[in-house]
């Protein structure tokens, strides 16, 4: 199933200047959730969108989504700046649907104006520590928004225990 064709990561002249972060959120960071205020008070956009996975709700209370290793572009460090310019470096992508059994995972789209000042305090959140052992995993996916694919940063598990499938792809605040 091919739900959007390929198109090239779109560029804008005046945002040269600056380097862009793209990431996308499914859960406590979403709008109306309890992290959204205090961790996406300097977004500059934020827009409904779509990755492929498999989303969990873990007995902690809060979810997790897990990505197809397939579909994972790069993998975050602890340079905010060079993953935001590795994503704008991103070309061409595609979104067909991955061999096997994996659901469209409902989240938004937020950009961020300053990586530096507002991608580091979701990291901690989110317990993301390159190279050392980290609660979530911040990759690089594929996501659908607006017709449009585009590279996105997102917090994933790896196989997320003690947790219950979303079968919707779409989890809700509480």
């Amino acid at each position: 199933m091919n739900i959007g064709k390929p198109f090239e990561t779109d560029t804008n002249p005046e945002e040269s200047s600056e380097t862009p972060l793209r990431l996308f959120v499914y859960g406590t960071l979403k709008r109306g959730c309890w992290n959204h205020d205090r961790f996406c008070a300097h977004a500059v956009g934020i827009e409904p969108a779509v990755v492929w996975g498999r989303l969990y709700h873990l007995s902690a209370g809060f979810p997790a989504l897990e990505a197809p290793e397939e579909l994972i572009l790069s993998t975050g460090t602890d340079d905010p700046l060079a993953d935001a310019r590795r994503q704008r470096e991103i070309g061409v992508l595609s979104f067909d649907r991955p061999i096997g059994d994996w659901d469209l995972v409902h989240g938004e789209l937020v950009t961020f104006s300053d990586p530096l000042r507002d991608l580091p305090p979701i990291d901690r959140l989110e317990g993301f520590h390159p190279g050392g052992h980290s609660m979530y995993q911040r990759v690089m996916v594929a996501a659908l928004c607006s017709g449009r694919v585009i590279p996105v940063w997102v917090y994933c598990m790896h196989r997320p225990q003690y947790a219950k499938r979303v079968a919707s792809g779409e989890w809700l605040c509480e």
